[in-house]
């Protein structure tokens, strides 16, 4: 009878995460705490953990973010990326998607790609590289960028207190795991993808769009490399700007390396430090205050950002999505000590499955982790194998209608980036599955020789 009631749990708590995902926005979070209601008020289970930390940590580095793009931060970074990329345009396959995995380091959302993909995709054309092979790589890249993203609310996630924070688990293994793990990763599916498909000049679609007139074969990439220029005060403002948002960024990654910097206060008789995810909370938000002096934005325009926007989205959804999979999770966890728990121990492996099933279905990192990493620990993996995991959690490329993908096919004047005759057989899967299999096992190799 009870393995019953825990199957009706989990159909019920998949199908309103499905249908979260397909309203969207912050659907997925109005959704999830109709879960919380039917586990709680109808199953009788208690409640889980709330995911504070990092709803906090998203609204203090989504700020920050936002506050940059206002003060024309991010825009005058793009225009540095789009120099660098103009000046190495034979290269695009390897430089482009290492492009867009910085940009979202160092941000913390992928969203940041949207200004890069357009550039990316016409410095390939110009010079008869065939887009696919940049665009499904850069795309992926952005994603892969969050687990190594000292900025991101699923870094955030993953160091918090009630997750692998209170493991041992700091910021800098994060970052030293899976920064290298990622980059690797990323080389590796660029020197395959540069390798797929046929050129651009003997692909089919490309031919009959430069038959109907919709593309010029002879524009070069001197001829299309037209920008608006900007004022030199509006170019110095966005350059300060920049410095004060990398300033926040250095004082995370110092703070999250070095733990002894942060201050320590008596609670009850006892020495504590400051965690990292209060550090996080109010280093960016202080920061935020700084680029908004030093760059001359107005407040109104960070929140009418798209960058604020999409942060408030994840804040709501994995308010109620992680609410939902803690309810569900620890309500049963002896059900899933008893029936899994051995499998789990002995073949790792099986959970970054579920890992990436779940991120399939959820569209969210942070979430992902929210709901699935407190039964990773309960299960008894190693808190160093659930960081080499962590890519695992990238899986949503796998439909392509995340709004990255979708945008990368627009961009892509060509029509090579493309969504197949069946849905899944996409552009997107091969650099997918080869930076999510190659990043996890780097991550495996060093948690291996270095702890």
């Amino acid at each position: 009878m009870a393995t019953t009631l825990i199957i009706i749990q989990l159909f019920i708590v998949l199908a309103l995460i499905f249908i979260g995902a397909r309203v969207g926005g912050i659907g997925l979070g109005i959704y999830g705490m109709v879960g919380v209601f039917i586990l709680v008020f109808i199953f009788g289970l208690k409640p889980g953990n709330i995911p504070l930390d990092v709803m906090l940590i998203i609204v203090s580095v989504i700020t920050a973010t936002a506050s940059l793009q206002a003060a024309g931060g991010l825009d005058y970074l793009v225009g540095l990326a789009a120099k660098f990329l103009r000046k190495h345009p034979d290269h695009i396959t390897y430089y482009g998607p290492l492009t867009t995995w910085l940009f979202c380091i160092v941000a913390g959302t992928a969203h940041t790609s949207y200004s890069l993909l357009p550039i990316i995709s016409e410095i390939a054309t110009k010079s008869k590289i065939r887009p696919e092979r940049p665009m499904t790589v850069a795309t992926i890249a952005a994603s892969l960028g969050i687990t190594g993203s000292p900025m991101s609310a699923a870094t955030a996630a993953v160091i918090s207190t009630d997750l692998l924070g209170g493991k041992g688990i700091e910021l800098k293994d994060i970052l030293l795991v899976c920064i290298p793990a990622s980059l690797i990763a990323i080389l590796v599916s660029s020197f395959v993808q540069n390798r797929v498909g046929k050129e651009l000049v003997d692909d089919p679609e490309y031919q009959r769009r430069v038959k109907e007139g919709l593309i010029d074969p002879n524009e070069t990439l001197e001829s299309a490399n037209t920008q608006t220029p900007t004022s030199n005060t509006q170019h110095k403002y966005a350059k300060r700007a920049v410095w004060a948002f990398l300033l926040g960024v250095f004082l995370v990654v110092l703070f999250g390396s070095i733990p002894s910097l942060r201050p320590s206060y008596m609670v009850d008789g006892e020495m504590q430090r400051l965690s990292m995810p209060h550090t996080i909370e109010i280093l960016m938000m202080s920061i935020a205050a700084l680029i908004l002096i030093v760059g001359k934005a107005k407040v109104g325009d960070a929140v009418k950002g798209n960058i604020f926007g999409a942060g408030m989205n994840a804040m709501v959804s994995i308010f109620g999505i992680a609410w939902m999979g803690d309810t569900f999770f620890n309500g049963n966890i002896e059900f899933f000590k008893n029936g899994i728990a051995d499998i789990v121990t002995q073949y790792p492996f099986l959970f970054a499955i579920a890992l990436f099933f779940m991120s399939i279905m959820l569209f969210s990192q942070a979430a992902t982790v929210r709901t699935l990493y407190p039964l990773g620990m309960a299960l008894g993996i190693s808190p160093l194998a659930l960081v080499a995991m962590f890519p695992a959690v990238n899986g949503y490329f796998f439909i392509p209608n995340y709004p990255t993908e979708v945008a990368a096919i627009n961009f892509d004047r060509t029509g090579t980036t493309r969504i197949g005759k069946y849905v899944i057989n996409h552009s997107f899967q091969l650099s997918g599955f080869i930076t999510t299999f190659v990043s996890i096992g780097i991550g495996y190799l060093i948690i291996t020789f270095l702890y």
